[in-house]
Order: C-alpha cells, then sequence, then structure tokens
C-alpha cells in the first residue's frame, strides 16, 4: 500500500506542476509564436484563451466522470490527451491548427487535475491527505509561478515550441506510471451535468470571442456582437440548469451566504491581476523594456515567489489576527501593487520595478490556502465539495475573463502588435482598472465580514486557518 501512495503521490505532482506551466509559460512565447507563424495578435491570443477556457470549464464534470467511471481512467485520459497535444503543439506549422490543440489540451488538463486531487483523496487519510494536498497546492502554485521563468530558459535555449514539449514530455512519463496507480470510482455516483458543462464551455469560449476579435474588427462588427449576446443567453441557460438539477455542480444558492460570498469574491479578483499579470508582463518586458526572455521570466520571480514563501508563515498569524482581516489585507496590498506598478514608466527598469511587483506578490501570497479553507468552512458542511469546486471554477473562470479582457485592452492600444507606445498606455491603462477592481472587492469583502463574526463564525464549524 506504501508504495502505490508514493506512486500516486510522484505522478499526481508531477503531472500536476505541468499544467499550468504552459499557461504563463506560453505568454512569453507568444511574441515567438506570432513572428514564426506569421499570425496576428487576435488568433495569437487564442493560445492562452483557448486552454484557460476549456481548463475551466472542463474541471467540475471531469470530477463527476472520474467517480462515474474511475479516477485512475479519466487521469489517464487526461494526462494522456495533454501529452499528445503538448507533441502536435510542437510540431505545428499553422495557428488555427495551434489554437484548436491548445483548446483541445485544456480540457486534458482539466481531466487530468480534477481525477489526480481524487486520486489523492482516496489514497490518503486523515493528516497524511492534508499533507499530501498542502503539496498538491504547491505544485499547482511553482507551475503557475515558475511557468514564465523556465519558459523564459527554454525559449533561450531551444525555441518556443519547447514550451509545449517538456511538459508534454512529462506527461509521457506519468503515463507510464498510470498502469501502477490504484482505481477507484464514487459507489452512488451523481450525473454527469452535461448539459452545466456545454453551456458554461459555450458561455466562456463566446465572450472570450467578443473581446480578441472586438478590437480587431471593431466592436460594433456582427461577429464581436453576436458572440456577446449569445455568451449571455449561454450563461443564463446555465443558470436555469443548476437551478432546475437536485445535485448541482454549480450551486448558486451559496452565494447567498455573505461570508461565502466574500471570500469567493477576493479569490477570483486575486486571480484577476495575478494571472493576466504573468500573461502579458512577459510581453511587455520583451518587447518594450527590451528584455531577452530569459531575463523577462526572472524579473517575474519578484511577482511570483512570495506565493510560495508567504503560505506557511500566514497560519500561525492567523492566531493573531483574524483570517479575514489577512484576506481583506491581501486585497490592498494587490491593488495598492497594481496602481503602484501603473505609476513605474519604462524608465523605471527593473529596480523599479521590484517594490509593486513584491507588493503585488505579497498580497498573493498572504491569500494562497487560507482563503480557500475559510471560504469552504463557511460553507455548510454537506456542501464542501460543491462549495470547493465552485471556489475553483469561480477562480478559473475570472481569471479567464480578465485574460481576454486585458488582452482586448492591449491590442486596441497597441493596434494588434503588443509592441511601442500604445504597449504603456494600454498596461497603464489596465493595471488601473484592476486596482480599481481591487478596491470595489475590499469595500465590498469588508462590508460582508464586518465585526469578525463570519470568521468566529466558520472557525465553529471546524476551519482550521
Amino acid at each position: 500500500m506504501r508504495k502505490k501512495q508514493i506512486l500516486v503521490l510522484v505522478a499526481v505532482l508531477l503531472s500536476t506542476v505541468s499544467l499550468p506551466i504552459t499557461l504563463t509559460g506560453a505568454s512569453v512565447a507568444l511574441p515567438d509564436i506570432a513572428a514564426d507563424l506569421g499570425a496576428r495578435l487576435a488568433p495569437v491570443q487564442w493560445v492562452v484563451n483557448g486552454y484557460n477556457a476549456t481548463f475551466a470549464s472542463f474541471m467540475l464534470v471531469s470530477g463527476s466522470l472520474a467517480d462515474l467511471v474511475g479516477r485512475r481512467r479519466v487521469y489517464a485520459a487526461g494526462v494522456a490527451v495533454f501529452a499528445v497535444t503538448g507533441l502536435l503543439s510542437t510540431l505545428a506549422t499553422d495557428i488555427v491548427l495551434l489554437d484548436v490543440v491548445r483548446a483541445v489540451a485544456g480540457a486534458g488538463a482539466a481531466a487530468a487535475g480534477a481525477s489526480g486531487g481524487a486520486l489523492l483523496a482516496t489514497s490518503f487519510e486523515g493528516r497524511a491527505r492534508t499533507r499530501v494536498f498542502g503539496l498538491f497546492g504547491t505544485a499547482l502554485g511553482v507551475g503557475l509561478a515558475f511557468g514564465p521563468t523556465v519558459a523564459g530558459a527554454l525559449i533561450g535555449a531551444f525555441g518556443w515550441r519547447m514550451v509545449f514539449g517538456l511538459p508534454a514530455a512529462v506527461a509521457l512519463a506519468v503515463l507510464c506510471v498510470v498502469p501502477l496507480l490504484p482505481e477507484s470510482r464514487d459507489p452512488a455516483p451523481r450525473r454527469v451535468d452535461t448539459g452545466g458543462a456545454v453551456t458554461f464551455t459555450l458561455f466562456l469560449l463566446l465572450l472570450i470571442t467578443g473581446f480578441v476579435e472586438g478590437p480587431d474588427l471593431g466592436w460594433t462588427s456582427p461577429l464581436p456582437l453576436a458572440a456577446f449576446a449569445a455568451s449571455l443567453v449561454c450563461l443564463a441557460v446555465f443558470a436555469g440548469i443548476e437551478r432546475r438539477r437536485p445535485d448541482p455542480m454549480f450551486d448558486f444558492g451559496l452565494f447567498t451566504g455573505p461570508r461565502f460570498l466574500a471570500f469567493s469574491t477576493a479569490a477570483a479578483t486575486i486571480v484577476c491581476v495575478l494571472v493576466p499579470l504573468l500573461v502579458y508582463l512577459p510581453s511587455y518586458f520583451t518587447e518594450v523594456l527590451e528584455m531577452s526572455p530569459q531575463r523577462a521570466g526572472a524579473t517575474l520571480i519578484m511577482l511570483t515567489a512570495p506565493t510560495l514563501v508567504l503560505p506557511s508563515l500566514i497560519g500561525p498569524v492567523t492566531r493573531w489576527v483574524s483570517p479575514a482581516a489577512v484576506v481583506v489585507l491581501s486585497l490592498v496590498l494587490v491593488g495598492a501593487g497594481a496602481a503602484w506598478l501603473a505609476l513605474a514608466g519604462p524608465e523605471a527598469g527593473t529596480p523599479g520595478l521590484a517594490g509593486p511587483l513584491l507588493t503585488i506578490g505579497l498580497g498573493v501570497g498572504a491569500s494562497i490556502g487560507l482563503i480557500d479553507g475559510v471560504a469552504i468552512g463557511s460553507a455548510p458542511a454537506d456542501r464542501a465539495g460543491t462549495a470547493a469546486g465552485m471556489l475553483n471554477t469561480a477562480r478559473l473562470g475570472s481569471e479567464t475573463i480578465a485574460i481576454a479582457v486585458c488582452g482586448a485592452v492591449l491590442a486596441a492600444t497597441t493596434g494588434g502588435r503588443l509592441a511601442g507606445p500604445g504597449f504603456t498606455e494600454g498596461l497603464r491603462l489596465t493595471l488601473w482598472a484592476m486596482a480599481g477592481l481591487t478596491l470595489l472587492s475590499v469595500l465590498l469583502c469588508a462590508f460582508l465580514l464586518r465585526g469578525g463574526s463570519a470568521v468566529r463564525q466558520a472557525a465553529g464549524k471546524g476551519v482550521s486557518v
């Protein structure tokens, strides 16, 4: 049994750290991809947007499918799809083909991520389960945080194709271990919510289509307008499907609880700042500040390093400081860092970037893990699994939309080139919008969590923070 547990842990951690690398890592490669494939900005943006949209859309349904047909089986399928699409990405000579392959890769990543977590949950118990899920979260954080750094080194040494090739090679290695992993399934699984999955996926893809094509075709052109209108219809249909289901994968009723709403808002706001910066700052560093890909990736460590150090230090702090206060303070730091970065022009150089990047990183790092604990603990105990899935979906959906919106602003101000003075203007505009969004989130969370009663009630339900 001990050997199988080790195999499960190693396999899941290796695949997990690879999944976000091709998201944030691909962002460093966007200028090289555009130049090599002779593509405009709009289709190049789908390299990131397509992957993230399907990844966000299929997370919940993948978990249900794993419970129904077997966690190892779905995990193997997800890792295989991720590996094959990664290899196909290294061979792509056409941007449309690359975009399609990346969208399929996102679905595979969702299956591997959701079923990988389920494999850990069924292979470990008690304190061991707590420890391995801490490692699981760290692996996701490492992949997300250091994707640009790894990608910068790979591009400098081997070219942009290796950004997809290396994670694919890791996934192929994991596949060799999969037959040795234990199989499990839920004896009483709920039905797969196909209607919800399809409508939510269409909502995200159509909304992103509007934002990606709007700057290029014009915001009043038929395609963007039709995409926005159809996305609203899909969102309404999705909400209707979930409200009618006896066991919805996305329970809108949980948002009527002020504590869960507050912490979900905070989680979504933080990724709306962090992830678009991880996606577009590398291009800004290389195209405007004229950094090499390696140096651009290394500079981003100032933004990402605190996310690996702070989570383990925050736990003891919450013995004396309310976790709700820490969450609100995290939002303040993220918003202040975004405003500070907006004030730092291209002439600031690397030293001038250190302060705002570290400030944002401190805010993000202080909230990682903590938000999950208090958010899930604020939901009814029998809805904890649904609450966790909703929190992750809120994060992934929000960051997907934020990436598309930021990309639309940058495309409009740079004439679709992500270069020149317009890039600085567009980035500054998005940073001020991020700071404003964070301020609104601070005010909403402070109102919903006023008096600290929310956290005391969450603690009474057994939340460990």
